[in-house]
C-alpha cells in the first residue's frame, strides 16, 4: 500500500507544481493562448483532485496504528489543493478583468496590476519550488526506507541460514551420540553373556569334580 500511496504523491507533486507554474503564466499570454491556458489548468485541476481521491482511499487501507502520519500528510496535500484553486479563481478573476478593460479600452492601474501579477507569480514559484523540494524528500525518504527493509531482509536470511547450520550440526552431533551408545550397551550385554558363560563353566566344572570326588571314595 505505502508503494502506491508514494507513488500517488509524487504524481501529485509534480502535477501540482506544473499547475502552479501555469497559473503564473496567465497574466502574461496573449489572448488566444490565455483562454487555451485556462482550459488546460481546469484539466489539470481535475486530475489532481481524482489523485487525492486516490490516495484518500489509500490511507482508509492502512492500519490504525500507521494511519496518523498518512493522514497529515493528505491534510497538508488538501490544504495546498485548495490554496491552488484560490489562486486560479484569482487569475481567472484578473483574465477577465484584463478582458473587459480590452473591451472597453480601459489602460487605468495598468503598472499596479503588473506588480500585483508579478507579486503573485513570485509567490506561486515559491510555491512551487517548495512543493519540489518536498516531492524530492519523499522520494529520498522512500530510498531510504527500501534499503533499510532491504537491509534487514538480508540480516534475516544470514540468521536463517546460520539457524539451519546448527540444526544440521546438531542433528550430526545425535547421531555419533546414538552410534556411540549403541557400541556401549552392544559391549555391556557382551560382558554379561561373558560373564554368565564363565559362571556356568565354573559350577560344571565344581559339580564334576564333587562328582569324581564322590565316586573315588
Amino acid at each position: 500500500m505505502s508503494s502506491d500511496f508514494e507513488g500517488y504523491e509524487q504524481d501529485f507533486a509534480v502535477l501540482t507544481a506544473e499547475i502552479t507554474n501555469k497559473i503564473a503564466r496567465v497574466p502574461r499570454l496573449p489572448p488566444d493562448e490565455k483562454k487555451q491556458m485556462v482550459a488546460n489548468v481546469e484539466k489539470q485541476l481535475e486530475e489532481a483532485k481524482e489523485l487525492l481521491e486516490q490516495m484518500d482511499l489509500e490511507v482508509r487501507e492502512v492500519p490504525p496504528q500507521s494511519r496518523g502520519m498518512y493522514s497529515n500528510r493528505m491534510r497538508s496535500y488538501k490544504q495546498e489543493m485548495g490554496k491552488l484553486e484560490a489562486d486560479f479563481k484569482r487569475s481567472r478573476i484578473a483574465y477577465s478583468d484584463e478582458v473587459r478593460n480590452e473591451l472597453l479600452g480601459d489602460d487605468g492601474n495598468s503598472s499596479e496590476n503588473q506588480r500585483a501579477h508579478l507579486l503573485d507569480n513570485t509567490e506561486r514559484l515559491e510555491r512551487s519550488s517548495r512543493r519540489l523540494e518536498a516531492g524530492y524528500q519523499i522520494a529520498v525518504e522512500t530510498e531510504q526506507i527500501g534499503q533499510e527493509m532491504l537491509e534487514n531482509l538480508s540480516h534475516d536470511r544470514e540468521k536463517i541460514q546460520r539457524a539451519r547450520e546448527r540444526l544440521r550440526e546438531t542433528d550430526a552431533n545425535l547421531g555419533k551420540s546414538s552410534r556411540i551408545l549403541t557400541g556401549m550397551l552392544r559391549r555391556i550385554i557382551q560382558n554379561r553373556l561373558l560373564l554368565v558363560i564363565l559362571g556356568i563353566i565354573v559350577v560344571i566344572t565344581i559339580l564334576t569334580a564333587i562328582t569324581l570326588s564322590v565316586r573315588g571314595h
